[in-house]
């Protein structure tokens, strides 16, 4: 299988190509492709270097899937240009997840919907991810009103400027900063800009993309994310309320069960999910499940996940895995 990786030498394609490798997806041919000023430039890909081409010589080798991490502009531009040549696109940014024409696909969730003439599939925000992977299996028992979710967000997030920006705040080094204000020490109550209604449009993402993916618009959902001084991954704190009333036990043998899950929920022992043992794992962990006692049916959950895998790289390599097994690329 021909496979493009767009935006090749980011953090988040980086990480496409480890995870493909790691999880030994059929790649027959590497299409490694960047910006301009990385043209030429080479990437290794199971020890060998492959040059990193142009959009359009990328287009031209025809590859049966197409890895978008390159930005919202850039995707808005090139996606379609690579699904009228016929290459199926699965891409990371923003740019097509509230596109009602396309698919926002978590394959835990609603990779069902997929078909063979979705040329361009979204793949979600990180911190939706995470959070969607863990309520799935709880919203078909229990059936989710309303969520209430606060995120304790990775630098890795923001790309590599912002973990340098950190690097260097420990070292006491001036450097260029990815954020506004120092973030080592500090937490940042800011993701993305500011949108007229006073949330920023990651906290928006989490609100329409959560009803879309688990195709319930019902569901209400509130949040508010932050970015804090951290490396592994993401950490939520998730507040659900339920129209039916659950069992605790229950809850857990769900979340223990559910795909893509690990359940880590021992308070005797002080063990519960944190981003420093999720980094470089493709599971979404989950604990500190407790009841809500201000209110009825309600549970509070701490869900943490590596934000570039699961979040970002590894979620879209499942994507396009189901597509191959599935027969419709």
């Amino acid at each position: 299988m021909k496979v493009a990786v767009v935006g090749a030498t980011g953090l988040v394609g980086t990480k496409m190509l480890q995870i493909l490798e790691e999880r030994n997806f059929p790649v027959t041919e590497l299409i490694p492709v960047a910006s301009e000023k990385s043209i030429g430039k080479e990437v290794i890909y199971k020890g060998k270097g492959y040059k990193v081409v142009s959009m359009q010589d990328a287009i031209n080798a025809k590859p049966d899937v197409a890895l978008f991490s390159a930005g919202g502009s850039t995707s808005l531009q090139w996606a379609p240009e690579f699904a009228k040549a016929g290459i199926t696109v699965i891409d990371n940014s923003s740019a097509w997840r509230m596109d009602a024409t396309k698919k926002l696909i978590v394959p835990e969730i609603n990779a069902d919907a997929l078909t063979k003439d979705d040329k361009i599939i979204a793949n979600p925000n990180c911190s939706t991810i995470q959070m969607v992977v863990a309520l799935n299996p709880l919203h078909k028992k229990y059936n989710i009103e309303r969520v209430v979710v606060s995120t304790y967000q990775s630098v890795t997030g923001t790309g590599v400027k912002a973990v340098t920006q950190l690097m260097n705040e420990r070292k006491g080094v001036t450097g260029e900063m990815a954020y506004k204000y120092q973030i080592d020490m500090n937490a940042i109550p800011q993701i993305d800009v500011f949108l007229d209604n006073g949330y920023t449009k990651e906290e928006m993402k989490m609100v329409l993309e959560t009803k879309k993916i688990m195709r319930d618009e019902s569901i209400r959902v509130t949040s508010t994310t932050v970015r804090i001084p951290v490396m592994g991954g993401h950490s939520e704190s998730v507040n659900v309320e339920f129209s039916k009333d659950f069992d605790l036990a229950e809850v857990k043998e769900l979340l223990r069960n559910a795909p893509g899950v690990v359940l880590v929920d021992d308070t005797s022992k002080q063990q519960y999910p944190m981003p420093m043992d999720a980094h470089e794992k493709d599971d979404v962990f989950v604990g500190r499940i407790r009841r809500d006692e201000s209110q009825p049916n309600t549970l509070n959950m701490w869900i943490v996940s590596d934000n570039l895998r699961k979040g970002a790289a590894t979620n879209a390599v499942q994507i396009a895995e189901y597509l191959q097994q599935k027969g419709l690329l």
